[in-house]
């Protein structure tokens, strides 16, 4: 990468939270959000059980000031996150983080009898309630919280597991990310972040890619016994969980969190794993496309007919920039803010959180979003995809920090809309075939990447947590079984997946922070292909429907969000509409590699 290419300077300025790790407000706001909880808890504990019709209003002052409670208490926590996450090697940084979420736990005890009050209120007095005006702002949250009732313990129990998760799941969880960004891999005479050396698996250099594959094998099998013994743990952890909450499935909590069902994710993954032939359809394009006799795993991001160019990060920030405010003055306008005031983190460094994400923050502050830029053009998605979090998250926090979030099935809604807004512009700007492939191909594979490969996560991780309930503590070699098992399905015989690829499963984060999040992936991009659909056929009527639809948040379930644009999620055949669409571009991608003009 040359430094023309390069984010080099590009950070984000985290003031609009606290100013540095000893900026005084920070202790102020812990202090006050304490000493306003104690106050909370000495006026609401043993009334909110209680309520009726004619406390309505009692009860939205109650939810008023414990939204602001949390906020207040969360904020500082947020911000130790964001400095941890963007220099991972500087001691003050992890003090921070264990400083705040220890005196966040501390707070959360005095407001954790609220939510155990309000699932035992009786039904009748709970319906005549969500009837009142005064409480319309909240219904959904009063809703929501209700369905987990049968998996809440009592407030004594609570407290205990609210307080040795610090030294618990909270400290893996930690020590996962700590050490897997610390790990070096090697590369020649190089020792290369994760970061660095992924990048290699772009390289039209064939050779690049295998000695990129190899190096990130070493440097995952030289760590294996850590990473080992930390999925082992947070896996028997999650199921003590489970137990303990009387959920009967280990996926149970994720779905109640999503505001989804079994029934609906099992119609996601059926429908998906029935088009794993396109899969091997395409990479067997792809072999015949790279001249080669075999396609091996390190060759799956290979470059079509050579590497795209790379794109300095201006160009990126102004590509981004005019797709969304091609689609909607709007969107980008609030697109500006996060490049004008310096809320992305986006340059190449030592120490830093791998891969890429958005954080909300505070709905009294704005999201920020981390990511690390190499000129590559994935990068220029990830951007548009990042920012497509940062507009859903800016517009929602009219919602207030209760209902501002939305649960991850809608959350990657507009992340994946604002790539399709980037890829559709830089293919409307090239007419040459060659290059028009290229672009196709690799829209193609972040396609399959989000909507095959996430369902090939899940059903790995569906795997590991029963081998590991069945047969105890699982050694690599296991693990590893059931990663390729899970990915040949996929592949069919139109991958050949070596044995170092079969270590692979060790760094992916998202088994750790958040167990079975990766379907809302395929759930995300296949829904987002619809919306696609719907935006191709109403043009700029369809922009302040979205939009709209964005600003909501997590007010209303995803199923009556998108009703609101036409879709129905309850209908199983919705997820064909996606599928068939990715068929098409498949086989547009092989009229453009025959040489027909499309």
């Amino acid at each position: 990468m040359t430094d023309t290419m390069s984010a080099m300077g590009v950070t984000w300025d985290l003031s609009d939270l606290y100013g540095s790790v000893a900026d005084p407000q920070l202790e102020r706001d812990l202090a006050m959000a304490h000493e306003r909880a104690l106050a909370f808890s000495q006026t609401y504990r043993g009334t909110i059980r209680l309520m009726e019709k004619k406390d309505a209003a009692v009860l939205a002052g109650a939810l008023s000031e414990l939204e602001s409670l949390f906020e207040k208490m969360d904020k500082p926590a947020i911000y130790a996150s964001l400095l941890h996450a963007a220099k991972l090697d500087d001691p003050s940084h992890g003090a921070l983080v264990a400083r705040t979420r220890e005196e966040r736990t501390r707070i959360n005890q005095l407001l954790l009898f609220f939510e155990l009050e309000w699932v035992v209120v009786p039904e009748e007095h709970f319906h005549q309630l969500l009837a009142e005006p005064v409480l319309q702002k909240y219904r959904h949250y009063l809703e929501h919280k209700r369905v987990w009732k049968p998996h809440f313990l009592t407030e004594p129990e609570e407290k205990v597991i609210d307080q040795k998760n610090l030294t618990g799941r909270a400290a893996f969880v930690r020590l996962f990310d700590e050490s897997v960004a610390a790990i070096t891999y090697p590369f020649g005479e190089e020792k290369l972040t994760f970061q660095k050396i992924n990048a290699k698996l772009y390289d039209p250099d064939r050779e690049a890619r295998r000695r990129a594959a190899g190096g990130i094998t070493q440097g995952l099998k030289e760590h294996n016994r850590l990473l080992t013994y930390l999925f082992n743990t947070l896996v028997v952890d999650h199921q003590y969980d489970c137990e303990m909450r009387s959920f009967a499935d280990p996926m149970q909590p994720r779905h109640l969190a999503n505001e989804t069902n079994q029934a609906l994710v099992d119609a996601l993954m059926t429908s998906v794993e029935k088009h794993y032939p396109l899969v091997g359809r395409y990479y067997r394009l792809k072999k015949k496309l790279l001249g080669l006799e075999e396609l091996e795993d390190f060759d799956r991001y290979a470059p079509i007919r050579g590497e795209l160019p790379e794109v300095a990060w201006s160009d990126a920030a102004k590509l981004v920039r005019d797709s969304y405010h091609a689609f909607s003055p709007q969107a980008g306008e609030v697109v500006d803010l996060f490049f004008d005031k310096h809320w992305i983190d986006a340059e190449l460094r030592g120490g830093k959180r791998g891969g890429a994400f958005s954080s909300s923050a505070v709905p009294s502050a704005h999201p920020y979003i981390l990511m690390s830029y190499t000129g590559k053009m994935r990068d220029v998605a990830t951007l548009a995809h990042e920012l497509g979090h940062g507009l859903h998250q800016y517009l929602s926090r009219r919602m207030g920090y209760l209902q501002c979030d939305t649960p991850l099935t809608t959350a990657e809604t507009a992340s994946v809309f604002g790539e399709m807004l980037v890829f559709q512009k830089l293919l409307g700007q090239n007419q040459d075939p060659k290059v028009r492939l290229a672009l196709l191909c690799g829209k193609i594979e972040d396609a399959f990447a989000t909507v095959f490969r996430q369902v090939v996560l899940t059903r790995f991780e569906q795997s590991l947590h029963q081998a590991r309930k069945k047969e105890g503590e699982l050694p690599a070699t296991r693990l590893n079984e059931l990663w390729l098992n899970a990915n040949q399905a996929m592949f069919g015989d139109s991958v050949r997946l070596g044995e170092g690829y079969s270590w692979w499963w060790s760094y992916i984060g998202h088994f750790i922070h958040s167990p079975f999040y990766c379907y809302a992936y395929s759930f995300g991009e296949l829904l987002v292909l619809a919306l696609v659909e719907k935006y191709r056929q109403e043009g700029q009527a369809f922009a302040p429907k979205y939009l709209d639809m964005l600003s909501r948040g997590g007010s209303e379930s995803p199923v009556d969000l998108l009703a609101r644009m036409g879709i129905d999620l309850t209908d199983p055949g919705f997820w064909n509409l996606g599928l068939k669409l990715l068929s098409c571009m498949v086989e547009e991608a092989e009229k453009l590699a025959a040489g027909a003009v499309v």
